[in-house]
């Protein structure tokens, strides 16, 4: 059973262990990855409550705390969809060293010292990531063993899975040095602990103390230090960090909860400005290709027409194409050429059969629509339809890859989605062509949520994905029955 629950969702640790802001470092760990909106889930930890208000649940080894960057992983999630993303986690072969603070035996603090080691062998982990609440809750459930996430894979299908190799830093969890070493890489990585914890307070730029702590000069600390419950510098010395500062073991406060709705700022995602996506949008480059793949596309495609043509003739006579008014970049209004898959009277025909629409939004949708003639629902099947497009990629009212051509109707449907579709050339193919899930009642919501996502996202990376997950989706038809 998955809880939602409002109480705290991270795994207790030993009260022996040292504690900062009155949270072990497992704490901190799911603290930190909490404020991107991710959930850590240890490996045997069957009482966890998994969050339904988390954006993505990471999986890991008890044994393991780690620091990664996520765009690599997070573009691949947008793009692919996966249900698990299993990342091989390494950690480049460095030398470390480590601030030690030297303190008599009641507590007063003496000196930072500085003890290098020796360089660390290359060390490897594995985690993964999942929006899937179940599949978090099955990996809590597991037994913590190597072998799990050979059962994680045949869990979860070979298409609904991904895997990539990816570089951070790995600590293990039972080891005090360890421990402390990720404290004071972290407290470099966190700018903002205060996002997850609500006991901390600034001390000047780089510096984070407790509400308990005592009183430290802000002009006596240098770089990132995390100062804990009943801790100071004091006069006269200075801090240089990264360093840590524990709570008191006689000041150790109760850690405080944050509710996941109740953090400001979840960045799970990559984001991209509209106006830095333009400029692969708007760049003559993205012209050139489309020029160069619709003349391609025309050249191999060109000896089908007289068959397509032929086939619409015996069936419904002319005419032959379809030509609709859109509306391309700025609103500038164009015809957009189809082959044409409807019978003569579809129109007539549409407001007969308006109460059966199965789509919500603007369009109009039905599992067997009877307006379609047998030679267009093979053209829609395979795509072949939408050929002709390729002629308005060439006069530059389309693009090849971008959000699916609109009228000025549907258009005003949505200010914020109007604006961001027509601020490209719509395109032949985009992201909700091969992303739509026609659920009932969010077909349009998911139409809005990728012409956004393209818009934002755009690159030739992710326009390259697009044509070939398009081509993918023709050839899966053809064996489709």
């Amino acid at each position: 059973m998955i809880a939602e629950s409002d109480s705290s969702s991270e795994v207790l640790e030993p009260i022996e262990q040292h504690t900062l802001w009155g949270l072990t470092p497992r704490q901190l760990h799911d603290r930190y990855w909490k404020s991107r909106g991710i959930q850590v889930v240890p490996i045997g930890s069957p009482g966890i409550e998994i969050d339904k208000h988390a954006e993505l649940y990471l999986l890991v080894s008890r044994d393991h705390l780690v620091i990664m960057e996520l765009n690599k992983a997070l573009e691949l999630m947008c793009w692919l969809n996966p249900d698990l993303l299993m990342i091989r986690l390494r950690q480049r072969e460095q030398s470390e060293y480590r601030e030690v603070v030297e303190a008599r035996a009641d507590g007063q603090f003496l000196r930072f010292r500085r003890e290098y080691e020796s360089s660390t062998s290359k060390r490897q982990a594995r985690v993964a990531l999942t929006t899937n609440p179940e599949i978090a809750y099955d990996w809590a459930c597991m037994d913590d063993a190597a072998r799990n996430w050979a059962k994680l894979r045949q869990i979860i299908p070979d298409d609904l899975r991904a895997a990539i190799r990816s570089e951070g830093r790995i600590y293990r969890n039972d080891v005090d040095l360890e421990r402390a070493q990720f404290v004071r890489d972290l407290a470099q990585e966190w700018k903002h602990p205060r996002a997850t914890i609500g006991r901390v307070k600034p001390l000047g730029e780089e510096c984070w103390v407790d509400n308990d702590a005592a009183e430290t000069d802000p002009s006596a600390v240098t770089g990132p230090i995390w100062i804990g419950a009943g801790r100071s510098i004091p006069k006269g010395k200075s801090g240089v960090g990264p360093a840590v500062l524990w709570d008191h073991p006689g000041m150790r406060p109760e850690p405080d909860d944050v509710e996941w709705r109740d953090i400001e700022s979840i960045q799970t995602r990559p984001e991209r400005r509209i106006e830095e996506a333009a400029t692969f949008t708007s760049s003559g480059f993205k012209r050139l290709f489309d020029i160069c793949f619709a003349v391609v596309a025309l050249v191999l495609t060109l000896p089908l027409y007289p068959f397509i043509i032929a086939a619409i003739w015996i069936e419904d006579r002319s005419p032959f194409f379809f030509g609709h008014k859109r509306e391309s970049i700025n609103g500038k209004e164009f015809r957009c050429w189809k082959f044409r898959t409807m019978y003569r009277n579809a129109e007539a025909m549409k407001s007969e059969l308006q109460a059966q629409n199965q789509a919500d939004g603007p369009q109009f949708f039905m599992e067997r629509d009877p307006r379609i003639t047998k030679v267009g629902a093979v053209l829609r099947k395979l795509q072949l339809d939408e050929l002709p497009q390729f002629w308005n990629v060439l006069l530059g009212h389309m693009s090849v890859v971008g959000p699916r051509p609109s009228p000025f109707s549907e258009n005003q449907l949505c200010p914020g989605w109007r604006e961001a579709r027509l601020s490209v050339r719509p395109g032949v193919t985009g992201l909700w062509q091969i992303r739509r899930t026609r659920a009932d009642g969010a077909d349009f919501q998911e139409w809005i949520r990728y012409d956004i996502e393209y818009v934002e996202r755009a690159t030739l990376v992710l326009d390259l994905y697009i044509i070939y997950k398009t081509i993918a989706l023709i050839f899966a038809a053809l064996t489709r029955r």
